[in-house]
């Protein structure tokens, strides 16, 4: 899952940045109006952590753009605003939760658990592949009836090639899917997740397009 991360204060940006990279979340963090919405141009993202009070443009006009623009991720407001008149208003310009700080980090992370399996259809959140059921809120899948031990950054590749089952994803995609900005990229980080996934799968459940990306097999 990625998220993006827009908070002004370097502290608390810096502090958010590493729990929820820490939870195996890809985080991009920009510390700015003009930079959030540079960000939602050139990348799509699950869900988006927004303070109000940020310097260009405030929260507030960052989300009604967003939402004006088509924009259908989640928001979860995060700021120090605690009046009533500043929740009504950004429930009403389009955010799906508001929460106030300072916070409990364990409450933040039940919030963003929430909004992301509130943004999945029903039948989106339990995935059945050939002999693969993936349920995607609760991060569990079995195979042929046998439950699968798969790390994070593993799952969440399986997770990106069942989103368009059978059409191939580039590796640039699978990466984008597990890193977010700033973090190092290991050159052969998918493949090597690839390879522990089909050791689990079988060899020919994920089949390499060379040159183009993975896709998986006909189910």
């Amino acid at each position: 899952m990625r998220l993006l991360l827009i908070e002004d204060d370097p502290m608390i940006g810096e502090s958010l940045e590493e729990v929820l990279r820490r939870e195996n979340y890809a985080v991009d963090w920009v510390r700015d109006g003009d930079g959030a919405m540079l960000a939602l141009h050139q990348d799509v993202y699950n869900l988006l952590l927004l303070d109000l009070g940020l310097p260009k443009q405030q929260g507030m006009d960052v989300l009604r753009q967003y939402r004006a623009q088509g924009g259908a991720a989640p928001v979860l407001i995060v700021t120090a605003r605690d009046a009533m008149a500043s929740r009504v208003e950004g429930l009403d310009a389009g955010a799906d939760d508001y929460l106030i700080k300072p916070f409990d980090i364990d409450e933040l992370l039940a919030r963003i658990r929430a909004l992301l399996r509130r943004g999945k259809a029903p039948n989106q959140a339990l995935v059945s592949y050939g002999g693969l059921q993936v349920d995607m809120a609760a991060h569990i899948a079995s195979f042929n009836g046998t439950p699968l031990h798969l790390p994070a950054r593993e799952f969440a590749v399986l997770r990106a090639l069942l989103d368009t089952p059978g059409s191939v994803v580039s590796k640039n995609k699978l990466e984008d899917s597990i890193y977010g900005w700033g973090e190092e990229i290991e050159s052969n980080a998918i493949d090597v997740y690839i390879h522990h996934l089909r050791k689990k799968l079988g060899s020919g459940f994920i089949k390499n397009v060379r040159g183009v990306g993975y896709k998986l097999a006909t189910a």
